[in-house]
């Protein structure tokens, strides 16, 4: 099947012309004009990964990727204009993948959203892998309360739900494969983000807050991710 790509833009032109490029890949395309109707498209029809742009009428992309994380955890890549650069840190502090500055080459976008679904596959095939040598034949990794699926994109915690964006999930899921282990900022961010898009120790720090959070919505108690001030961060198993 071909993977399901969501733009959104206020710019008919950039819908038009990067919609074709994008058919011309094999990728199927869906289209909004702005942030109201993507959310409630996106809603009812979920894509493989969406693309935003953040200034737009009636809804902006800031706002429409904070009301999409309360229910998706599918890729988000973020457009940004050239004087964005605070737009472009807080937009992946809340949550988004990667981000490409206008105006852009459209082989440019089409690169990065093949990595990021590349990233997606990689986190299917550590399932699999894990399979192997974890205690579920299925790759379902298991670290006392933890429970992730990557071959279904599953996190729970005593066995409720928690919902994780894709680079929160690579994350986690390199913390909680060796549990007791330091994984440093450096590593984490090999981990999470490809070599072309720059983040910095924050970046991974905001990651590493939001994971937080989200486990504490479920469980007030949850102290799973250690910090080890200047080294770096491990999963402690409990």
């Amino acid at each position: 099947m071909a993977p399901k790509i969501t733009l959104v833009d206020d710019d008919q032109n950039i819908l038009t012309s990067v919609s074709m490029a994008l058919e011309a890949e094999g990728f199927e395309v869906t289209t909004y004009p702005d942030g109201s109707a993507a959310l409630e498209g996106l809603n009812d029809n979920q894509p493989d990964l969406a693309v935003l742009d953040i200034k737009m009428p009636r809804m902006d992309g800031m706002e429409l990727l904070r009301r999409l994380r309360e229910k998706h955890d599918f890729p988000v890549i973020f457009l940004t204009s050239k004087d964005d650069e605070i737009d472009e840190m807080l937009g992946l502090k809340m949550g988004a993948d990667d981000y490409i500055t206008k105006p852009f080459s459209q082989r440019l976008l089409i690169e990065r959203i093949r990595t990021i679904l590349r990233r997606v596959d990689a986190v299917r095939r550590m399932g699999q892998k894990l399979g192997t040598d974890s205690t579920d034949e299925d790759g379902v990794l298991i670290r006392g309360r933890l429970k992730l699926d990557p071959l279904r994109h599953i996190c729970e915690w005593a066995d409720k739900d928690v919902k994780l964006t894709v680079t929160e999930f690579l994350i986690l899921e390199a913390l909680a494969h060796r549990p007791g282990h330091v994984k440093s900022r450096d590593q984490l961010m090999d981990i999470a983000y490809n070599d072309d898009v720059y983040v910095d120790d924050r970046t991974i720090d905001s990651h590493i807050k939001r994971l937080r959070k989200k486990f504490r919505k479920v469980d007030p108690e949850f102290d799973g991710i250690e910090t080890l001030y200047g080294v770096g961060y491990r999963y402690s198993e409990s």
